[in-house]
């Protein structure tokens, strides 16, 4: 149950966070909600070994680290696929 919970997670958490990143982002839905989603399982792994407890349903502390985990790999995300500007001497 744990890991489909965070599935639902992150579809939710994957649409918020993309309402929250500030900046244009040039990702479509699916890949935020993909991203969401990965974000949510990692956040929920993270916070599981670091001792804030397991999933055991939907409530706020969940839905809060399934943003969080959403919003980091988001941010990796947009640092890396952005593109790079080139100068030339």
């Amino acid at each position: 149950m744990g890991l489909l919970t965070w599935i639902i997670f992150g579809l939710i958490a994957g649409a918020l966070a993309k309402l929250i990143m500030p900046g244009d982002q040039s990702n479509n839905w699916l890949t935020t909600i993909l991203l969401g989603i990965v974000g949510a399982v990692i956040g929920g792994f993270v916070a599981s070994a670091i001792g804030w407890g397991s999933v055991d349903g939907f409530n706020f502390r969940s839905l809060l680290i399934a943003i969080g985990g959403s919003l980091v790999l988001l941010w990796i995300y947009a640092m890396v696929a952005r593109p790079r500007s080139r100068t030339r001497i």
